[in-house]
C-alpha cells in the first residue's frame, strides 16, 4: 500500500477522524472517502510498504505485527494478549488474522429472545446480510457455493485448497456423521480484482498467514480497503497514537490530539470514529474522561468484556501432517451451533488447525505436564501432530471489564487492566467440545490426545443497544454521551457470537458509515 502521506493541513477541520485502521476503521475510511468527505485515519503503528520484504517467513521476526504494549490481565481466566488477538500497524490485526470469515448465525443475535440469556442485538440479521455480501465480494472471499448451513449463500471464489489438518478433520467427522465444509476464507483461491481494490495474486500456500501475507492473497486491510480509501482521497497517518480530545461547550469533539514521533499534534474535525478494538477503544474513552472530569461516560464503558471459548485438542498421527503447509485453517463445521444434547445456550464452531512450530511449542509448554527430555522428545513429534479447535459463545458479564490501572506505560498513560472470569455456560460449552474434538481425532486415527484450554479474540466493552442505561452506543454505533462520536469495532458486539469477529466488524462498519452519511 502507498500514499499515506499528509494531504490535509492540521489547522483545517476535516469531516472525520478515524482512530484505528483495522477491520473497523478501514471500511469506514473507504466509504466516507468514496462519498467525498475529507477523512484522516490515525494509526498507532507503522506502515508496511513492501510485503515481500516486510513480512518474513519467520515467527519471531513477525511479532512486530502484534500489539505488545503491556496489558494487565486478571480474573479466573486471564486473557493472553498479542498474536492471539491484537495487532498494530496500518491494517491493524488483519495483518496477522487468520482470515477465517464465517457469518454470524442468525440465532446468535437473539440469545435473549430464543434462550433467555444475555441480550438481543439491536438489529436484525437481514440488516447485516447485504453488508456481508458486499464485504465478501470486495475482499474476494473463497468458499463453497452453496454453503451447507445456508444454501442461499454463495461466495465469489471457489474454496482454498484443504491442508492436511483439514483432511484429518474431515476423515474423523465423516466417520462420526458430522457434516463439514471448506471454510469461508478471506484469501484468493484464484486471481481476482474487486471494484476499487488493487490486483492481488492467489494464495501460494506458504503457511505463514498469521505472520503477514507476502503476496497480498490474504485480504488484510492494507491491500483491500486502505489503498482504495487513499485512492478516493483519504489520508492515513501512521505512528500516531491518540492521547486526548478537545470539546466545545455543547460536548462535541472539535479536535483529536495524538503523539507522532514524540511530538503532540492536533487535528481539528467535525466527527470522530473510534475503531481501536475492544481494549484500546474503552481505554481511550476512560483516558479522555480521566483528563476531563466533565466528560459524561455511562457506567457501561469497559464492561462486558468477552473472549471466545477456544478449546483445542491435539493428537499424534503415524503419517506426516505438514502443519506448516497451506492456509492454516481451511475446514469448518457448524453442526455444533445448536447440538441436540446441549446443556448450554448458544453453540460453537469447529475448525481445523495448521500451526507453526514455535506457536505449537508454546501451546505444549502451557498445557502438557512435560519437563526436560520428555518435553524435548514430544516437541520433536511436531511433524506428526494435528489439532482441532472451537470458537464458542461467551456470554456478557458486567464484571468482566476493562479499567485503567495505576501502572503507567512508556507514554506515561495508565495501562489497561482486563478482568475475565468465565461462567457456567462457557464451562459447559468446553465440557461438550472436549469429548467431541477427541472423538473426531480418534476416529481419524490420532493417538496421545491432549487438551489446551484457551480463549481467543477480544469482544464487547462498548456494547450497542437501544437504551443509554445499559449500552455505550446506539444501534448504528453513535455514542449516547458524545454526539459526534461513533464506535465501529468489536467492542460494540452485545454478545460474542460464535463466528470469528472480523467479517461482522467490517459489515457493521459499513452500516455505521452509511447511517452517518444519510444523517449528513
Amino acid at each position: 500500500m502507498t500514499a499515506t502521506h499528509r494531504t490535509y493541513p492540521l489547522d483545517e477541520s476535516v469531516d472525520a477522524v478515524i482512530i484505528g485502521t483495522g477491520a473497523g476503521g478501514s471500511p469506514l475510511l473507504w466509504r466516507l472517502a468514496q462519498a467525498g468527505l475529507h477523512v484522516v485515519a490515525l494509526e498507532a503503528g507503522r506502515a508496511w510498504s513492501d510485503p515481500s520484504a516486510d513480512f518474513a517467513t519467520d515467527e519471531v521476526a513477525q511479532s512486530k505485527l502484534y500489539w505488545l504494549d503491556e496489558r494487565l490481565s486478571g480474573g479466573d481466566q486471564p486473557t493472553a494478549f498479542g498474536a492471539n488477538n491484537s495487532g498494530i500497524g496500518v491494517g491493524g490485526s488483519t495483518l496477522h488474522y487468520g482470515a477465517y470469515v464465517p457469518r454470524a448465525d442468525p440465532r446468535d443475535l437473539r440469545l435473549h429472545s430464543l434462550q433467555g440469556v444475555a441480550v438481543d442485538w439491536p438489529l436484525d440479521y437481514a440488516d447485516l446480510t447485504r453488508y456481508y455480501q458486499e464485504v465478501e465480494t470486495f475482499l474476494g472471499v473463497s468458499g463453497p457455493s452453496p454453503y451447507p448451513w445456508d444454501p442461499a449463500r454463495s461466495y465469489p471464489l471457489p474454496p482454498i485448497a484443504l491442508n492436511t489438518a483439514a483432511h484429518i478433520m474431515r476423515r474423523g467427522c465423516d466417520t462420526l456423521g458430522i457434516k463439514t465444509s471448506p471454510a469461508p476464507i478471506a484469501a484468493l483461491s484464484q486471481p481476482y480484482l474487486a471494484t476499487g481494490s488493487e490486483h492481488r495474486h492467489p494464495c501460494v500456500h506458504r503457511g505463514y498467514c498469521h505472520q503477514g501475507c507476502r503476496n497480498g492473497a490474504k485480504a488484510s486491510m492494507d491491500v483491500t480497503y486502505l489503498p482504495a480509501a487513499v485512492a478516493a482521497g483519504a489520508e492515513i497517518r501512521p505512528q500516531s497514537f491518540v492521547t486526548g480530545i478537545e470539546r466545545d461547550p455543547q460536548g462535541r469533539i472539535t479536535a483529536v490530539l495524538y503523539d507522532r514521533n514524540g511530538i503532540t499534534e492536533r487535528q481539528r474535525c467535525n466527527a470522530v470514529f473510534l475503531c481501536a478494538g475492544a481494549i484500546e477503544t474503552p481505554r481511550q474513552l476512560l483516558l479522555w474522561q480521566a483528563a476531563d472530569s466533565t466528560l459524561p461516560l455511562n457506567d457501561a464503558v469497559g464492561r462486558n468484556f468477552m473472549a471466545h471459548v477456544s478449546t483445542q485438542v491435539w493428537a499424534t498421527f503415524p503419517q506426516p501432517t505438514y502443519l506448516y503447509r497451506g492456509f492454516p485453517s481451511t475446514l469448518i463445521t457448524e453442526d455444533l451451533m445448536r447440538p441436540d444434547d446441549a446443556d448450554f445456550a448458544g453453540g460453537y464452531l469447529i475448525q481445523s488447525y495448521g500451526i507453526l512450530p514455535i506457536m505449537w511449542a508454546e501451546q505444549v509448554a502451557r498445557s502438557r505436564p512435560l519437563l526436560g527430555q520428555s518435553l524435548v522428545d514430544y516437541l520433536m513429534q511436531y511433524p506428526h501432530v494435528s489439532g482441532l479447535g472451537i470458537n464458542g459463545e461467551t456470554l456478557p458479564n458486567a464484571d468482566n471489564r476493562v479499567t485503567l490501572s495505576s501502572e503507567k506505560d512508556a507514554r506515561g498513560l495508565p495501562k489497561p487492566h482486563i478482568t475475565l472470569t468465565l461462567g457456567e455456560n462457557e464451562e459447559r460449552i468446553h465440557l461438550h467440545a472436549d469429548p467431541t474434538l477427541r472423538a473426531i481425532l480418534t476416529a481419524a486415527g490420532g493417538a496421545d490426545l491432549w487438551i489446551s484450554r484457551r480463549t481467543a479474540h477480544t469482544i464487547g466493552t462498548c456494547r450497542m443497544g437501544t437504551h443509554a442505561k445499559n449500552s455505550v452506543v446506539g444501534p448504528y454505533g453513535r455514542s449516547w454521551d458524545i454526539p459526534n462520536l461513533y464506535i465501529a469495532d468489536n467492542s460494540v458486539f452485545p454478545t460474542s457470537l460464535a463466528a470469528n469477529p472480523a467479517l461482522t466488524i467490517m459489515a457493521l462498519a459499513l452500516r455505521t458509515a452509511d447511517h452517518f452519511l444519510q444523517q449528513r
